[in-house]
């Protein structure tokens, strides 16, 4: 939705990130590959190969407070993609909250706002 305001190396590291937030439950869905294609497309990079980077590498890449509320926009769309939100998956978007300084008032109501979105769309 917002991924193509995001400069090329923020595109290149949010693709990072989605395809290990898409495996961190230990299974990638159909829904989840569907969401990451659709993320390529968006962000124009179908040919990227994905470099392994870690989370802390990929993170550092998000500087502007925008940058870093399209990732988590982004983010929760694709862990609702299955329906679950898997252990894992929060406790990854736990540690990406924190690097990105958000505290648990702002992140809470950052939160429902995405569940409101989802709600909409189904």
């Amino acid at each position: 939705m917002f991924l193509a305001e995001l400069a090329l190396e923020e595109r290149e590291a949010f693709l990072e990130l989605a395809n290990l937030i898409a495996v961190i439950d230990g299974n990638r869905s159909v829904f989840e590959d569907s969401i990451l294609n659709k993320y390529q497309k968006e962000m124009d990079l179908e040919e990227y190969q994905l470099k392994d980077l870690t989370l802390e590498e990929i993170l550092k890449k998000f500087k502007s407070e925008r940058a870093k509320n399209i990732v988590l926009t982004e983010l929760f769309q694709l862990i609702y993609a299955d329906g679950v939100f898997h252990n894992q998956e929060s406790g990854s978007i736990k540690k990406i909250k924190e690097h990105f300084g958000f505290d648990s008032n702002e992140f809470s109501s950052f939160k429902d706002w995405i569940d409101k979105i989802k709600e909409l769309s189904v």
